[in-house]
């Protein structure tokens, strides 16, 4: 039964997405208790497939039945329906369109080691994309977990005393807004590319933090980051590059905080002994066919954060749907530069 669970996963996956794509769950929401042949006439099809998908939908908890008919399920209320609050069928939307072309061709990753999901000749990243529409679409899919991951986040890492943070590639606004709202005294610099900065404008206003979400538009990787920052994060970042890539990141954050401020990477985190867990590894290997990075273990980031200069380096775990931990890290106090040591002293 496992292995039969697990080759039917495409089979789940695309009963969810073809439901989503063709608004089935909007028009349950609309007209609770539909028969399936009420829902195929509402939308021009044939009752025979309709009712195929309502009831494998029924069977994977996202409907339930109301008499003759159904209604949707309290889960898909909640994270099913546009416009929501905890709305995540932009991830949905992202997954389907642009993961899923990619994950068809694994075997091909695997024989020739470069991402399958774009096309690694003619562009230099996942994250120069030309279509308006996978753009939107991008950031949309990324916003949608993150916006629970955030939440987590602020439970796991106390950020009372700090005034300033930096979120290095936080397209989307997803952490920044979170972060500031669960912290009132903290003031957020979103740094990412051009495009990205102006798609996030938008939702920073549209959640009323305009006036504590400032944005600093650039590449990590050739211009420096925005300094004398409390905190720095990364979330979702450093499994998209190499390991050169990820300890050149960790440089630029290093130079980008004040003595004292600290480092938070949030990630899926691969168990040291690299068994599990599976969300982490399932994660990691779709940087396959996305990226030339894959997901990193605690012990690497904790190596990798040593050799930098950073201290005290902590793993705290924590449930979310985009990362199961986060590694914290220090910048010393105090560190030489001309003219002797500079010291900062810690505020709260």
């Amino acid at each position: 039964m496992p292995i039969m669970n697990m080759v039917s996963g495409l089979w789940v996956s695309q009963t969810l997405v073809t439901a989503h794509e063709r608004d089935v769950f909007g028009r349950f929401a609309k007209r609770p208790g539909m028969t399936s042949a009420q829902l195929a006439d509402e939308m021009g099809l044939e009752e025979r497939p309709v009712e195929q998908l309502v009831t494998a939908c029924a069977g994977l908890g996202l409907l339930e039945r109301d008499g003759e008919g159904y209604r949707n399920t309290p889960m898909t209320d909640r994270y099913l329906l546009r416009g929501g609050e905890d709305y995540v069928g932009g991830w949905v939307e992202i997954v389907s369109r642009h993961d899923y072309p990619g994950w068809l061709r694994l075997g091909e990753a695997l024989r020739t080691n470069r991402p399958t999901a774009w096309d690694s000749e003619r562009r230099d990243s996942l994250f120069d994309d030309e279509n308006p529409v996978v753009v939107e679409s991008f950031w949309e899919g990324m916003s949608a977990i993150s916006r629970p991951t955030a939440r987590a986040l602020a439970d796991a890492v106390d950020l009372s005393g700090d005034l300033s943070l930096l979120d290095v590639g936080g397209g989307g606004g997803a952490y920044a807004i979170e972060l500031s709202r669960a912290y009132p005294s903290l003031r957020a610099t979103i740094f990412d590319l051009p495009f990205v900065c102006d798609l996030t404008r938008k939702k920073v206003e549209q959640a009323g933090f305009g006036n504590r979400i400032s944005f600093a538009a650039g590449d990590f990787f050739t211009d420096q980051l925005p300094s004398d920052q409390d905190v720095v994060l990364l979330s979702m970042i450093l499994h998209d590059w190499d390991v050169d890539q990820c300890k050149s990141i960790l440089r630029s954050c290093y130079e980008a905080l004040a003595p004292g401020g600290r480092l938070l990477i949030s990630e899926l985190l691969v168990a040291d002994t690299k068994d599990g867990p599976l969300d982490a590894t399932l994660m990691s290997l779709s940087m396959l066919v996305e990226t030339f990075g894959r997901n990193y273990t605690g012990a690497e980031y904790r190596d990798w954060l040593l050799e930098t200069g950073f201290t005290d380096v902590e793993i705290r775990p924590f449930a979310a749907p985009a990362a199961n931990g986060v590694v914290v890290a220090r910048k010393p106090w105090a560190h030489w530069a001309a003219g002797g040591p500079v010291v900062r002293s810690p505020r709260g």
